[in-house]
């Protein structure tokens, strides 16, 4: 029998930081679909990867089995969800305050002029210097005003 309501195995697995964003958890990405327990004690996690072949997926699964596991739970499986696909809709805006506060830009809003808001001093006038940040989910941006470098998290 499977256990609907969200216990403390859902409690444990929300609390986990993202390995690349450690400012928020999986919830708060959105990236935490389920976690189910059973009358055995066994846990299913279901996760959706922000994009196929994200290399921070293995350590999101192996960190989840070490939380759950060191929480006493015997058995622990985490399953990739990949339909539907992720998108930066199932951010919390807590998530995106706490990257902004974090120096990263939370996906919003574009300008025409194709900038994004400088997490540093607010300024628009920012050009894009690479297609990809630190990861592949973030693009590499530059403030024209303060001159300073910054991640931006792509929407998709």
């Amino acid at each position: 029998m499977v256990n609907a309501v969200r216990g403390a195995a859902w409690k444990i697995a929300a609390d986990l930081p993202d390995p690349e964003l450690p400012v928020v958890t999986i919830a708060d990405l959105g990236i935490l679909r389920d976690v189910t327990e059973d009358d055995q004690g066994r846990v299913h996690v279901q996760i959706t990867p922000t994009y196929s072949g994200c290399p921070a997926m293995e350590t999101i699964t192996d960190d989840l089995v070490e939380a759950l596991t060191a929480a006493g739970y015997q058995h622990v499986d985490v399953e990739f969800v990949l339909a539907p696909a992720w998108t930066t809709d199932w951010m919390t805006d807590d998530a995106k305050a706490k990257l902004a506060a974090y120096g990263v830009a939370p996906p919003g809003p574009v300008a025409l002029q194709l900038s994004v808001r400088c997490p540093q001093c607010g300024s628009l006038d920012t050009r894009e210097s690479s297609r990809f940040g630190s990861t592949a989910c973030k693009s590499l941006w530059v403030c024209q005003s303060c001159r300073e470098p910054f991640d931006h998290f792509k929407a998709h």
